[in-house]
């Protein structure tokens, strides 16, 4: 299989472990503060759903998705999520979210049409988040707010681990 080419001159500063220790640093942060900025609560996204469920979104209806037959239930096909809209909404209404709750997940998927670059592969590594609005909500201000909380999330989460990866390129000399 090949593999997607990184850009010329690219040199990485981090390891590869040190580089997945760093990753599990920004997502577990990020997904902390994003969770209190929207009143999220965390919840497991399936990984695969049954073909005929009508759960999983066909996204632009061009791209196929991976599947496999499951024989504990008669060889019925499942598939690989591609995207979770329809079953985020399912579970807002299945956990009994009210007015100005919601969830977040942490979506893994395979889609084998993905176009390959330094920033897409055939796995989807994804957060997700779906929150229950009052009809009143349903304005530009609303969404501009939301937008506002998750770019200060954003912001925050940029800043502190900038700042824990220069204490830790100081402590190795690096810089």
């Amino acid at each position: 299989m090949s593999t997607c080419p990184l850009p010329d001159g690219y040199k990485p500063i981090l390891n590869l472990r040190q580089t997945e220790e760093a990753i599990c640093r920004v997502k577990d942060r990020f997904q902390e503060h994003l969770a209190r900025a929207l009143n999220l609560s965390r919840v497991s996204a399936p990984l695969f759903v049954l073909a005929d469920s009508g759960i999983n979104d066909n996204l632009n209806g061009i791209e196929r998705p991976a599947g496999f037959a499951v024989k504990a239930m008669g060889d019925a096909r499942a598939e690989i999520v591609q995207s979770l809209a329809k079953w985020k909404r399912m579970a807002l209404a299945d956990y009994g979210f009210g007015p100005d709750e919601g969830l977040y997940t942490d979506m893994n998927a395979i889609r084998p049409d993905e176009d390959l670059s330094p920033m897409h592969s055939i796995y989807v590594d994804q957060w997700d988040w779906e929150r229950v609005m009052r009809p009143e909500q349903r304005t530009r201000g609303f969404l501009e707010e939301i937008v506002g909380r998750i770019y200060g999330v954003i912001v925050a989460t940029e800043r502190h681990r900038s700042e824990e990866h220069t204490s830790e390129l100081q402590s190795r000399q690096v810089i």
